[in-house]
């Protein structure tokens, strides 16, 4: 499971709720919505720019179509708080039941855990290139 797949329904649910009620319209363009991690962790697990992204179709502000997808954003058993953040982001996080529910899905898992049909068996080639040999290593250096 992809956590922010998982999270990326739950606000494409809150969309479509808020396009059943009349406050978006049903032709929205989606393919900027992103549901990732926040910029800064001390804003939570998960981050969307769903309400900045669509509030010109939906002729509102930012902010105010950011608080209607609040409401229709659930808490309970894996979002423990939603803010709505600066121009109109949304920042969620998540509740010590869904972490302690993916622990149990890593041991069941066991040693298969992480494994991935990615790629279906084809090759890659993966390089390391580093323009600053004393800096921290992350993703960007590889590709």
């Amino acid at each position: 499971m992809n956590l922010f797949d998982r999270m990326k329904a739950d606000v494409e649910t809150a969309i479509n709720a808020l396009v059943a009620a009349g406050d978006l319209p049903d032709d929205l363009d989606r393919t900027r919505v992103v549901v990732g991690p926040p910029r800064e962790a001390a804003h939570g697990d998960v981050a969307t720019n769903a309400a900045m992204v669509l509030s010109k179709a939906a002729g509102a502000k930012p902010r105010d179509l950011a608080r209607k997808l609040v409401k229709r954003l659930e808490l309970g058993e894996t979002v423990a708080r939603i803010d709505v953040a600066g121009p109109g982001f949304i920042n969620m996080t998540l509740s010590d039941a869904f972490w302690r529910d993916r622990l149990r899905d890593i041991l069941k898992a066991g040693r298969s855990y992480g494994d991935s049909e990615i790629g279906a068996g084809r090759k890659v080639n993966v390089e390391y290139v580093s323009a600053n040999p004393t800096g921290p290593m992350h993703v960007g250096h590889a590709r």
